[in-house]
């Protein structure tokens, strides 16, 4: 009879367990959106990391590709979903820091509106000049800005976007007076300096603008992080010349806000060993990122110490929400 009781325990919790198994996070397949179109950077990154996250939660992970208002549709359609970490996006600078801070019909802060998991990778914007521009390096390039205020030109893919608040911060910090002309893609702006139409364009990576640079039309003289990068080896950062600047592309994992603690851990935990794996890395560093993970607190310190420079650096350029 003593042992009657023990029994029927064992019993319950074997009967329990079926229930309680699932329930444990995740359950079923977890949706990655995308706020842009297929093939870019982003849509990299989540084809990288779609498969070791699968094998590691054991749940299909389906990328899905929402592009449209700058990527603001994606995000939103995040935001809106239930926190319960079946609905992800990967993110960058754009719409999560930038967008919100000069389009007052966007509805969402991200500081506000979601819960940081994990930054996932970071990358150098690039400075480069037409080979015909007399500047060597960094340090002549400022003095040669300088001494013609108002009279050259650079180019970025759109008022607002990251390459150019970025422009923007170095200009304020070096005491640059040049003129903003905006294009639209990589493409141009590319063949815009190798033409002579700017002068210089400070923006990520490509390696179309890197055969450019290999055949002697464009010449590389600085990134944008303060140390120095493998996506563009023995390239000096700005901040050798001008102390404290800083402008890196990251990308990220977001979660919709109110997302339980321990769904974001576990989420968080998978994605850091996945970043770890060589293949992953190769793959990031072929589109012009280094795996670069974080804690969900670090991302979100991230994010918020973001909004406060752009907000900064966007109102001394005078530019004001539309």
């Amino acid at each position: 009879m003593y042992r009657r009781p023990a029994l029927l325990g064992a019993l319950a919790a074997t009967l329990a367990w079926p229930t309680s198994a699932a329930e444990v996070f995740p359950a079923r397949p977890i949706r990655l959106i995308i706020p842009y179109p297929a093939g870019g950077t982003t849509d990299i990154i989540a084809r990288a990391l779609q498969e070791p996250l699968r094998t590691a939660l054991g749940q299909p992970i389906i990328v899905e590709n929402r592009g449209g208002g700058s990527g603001s549709v994606g995000l939103r359609e995040v935001i809106n979903a239930a926190p319960d970490g079946y609905t992800l996006a990967i993110s960058n600078n754009g719409p999560s820091t930038i967008l919100p801070l000069t389009d007052t019909t966007i509805g969402y802060k991200a500081t506000d509106s979601l819960s940081p998991v994990s930054l996932l990778s970071l990358a150098p914007l690039v400075l480069v000049t037409s080979a015909k521009f007399p500047a060597m390096n960094l340090q002549q390039f400022i003095a040669q800005v300088r001494s013609q205020p108002g009279k050259l030109n650079y180019a970025t893919a759109g008022v607002a976007s990251f390459g150019h608040v970025a422009t923007l911060m170095l200009s304020q910090m070096a005491k640059l007076d040049a003129v903003h002309i905006p294009y639209r893609g990589q493409a141009p702006m590319t063949m815009a300096v190798v033409s002579g139409e700017v002068q210089f364009v400070l923006t990520s990576y490509s390696q179309a603008m890197n055969e450019q640079v290999e055949v002697g039309k464009l010449r590389r003289l600085g990134i944008s992080t303060t140390q120095p990068s493998p996506v563009v080896p023995g390239t000096p950062p700005i901040a050798d010349v001008v102390p404290g600047y800083s402008a890196e592309i990251w990308f990220g994992m977001l979660a919709p806000k109110a997302t339980p603690p321990d769904i974001v851990n576990k989420l968080n935990a998978v994605i850091q060993q996945a970043l770890l794996l060589p293949a992953v890395k190769e793959q990031l560093l072929g589109a012009g990122m280094e795996a670069n993970g974080s804690t969900p607190q670090a991302f979100g310190e991230r994010l918020a110490s973001e909004e406060a420079q752009w907000r900064n650096v966007l109102s001394t350029a005078g530019i004001k929400p539309e």
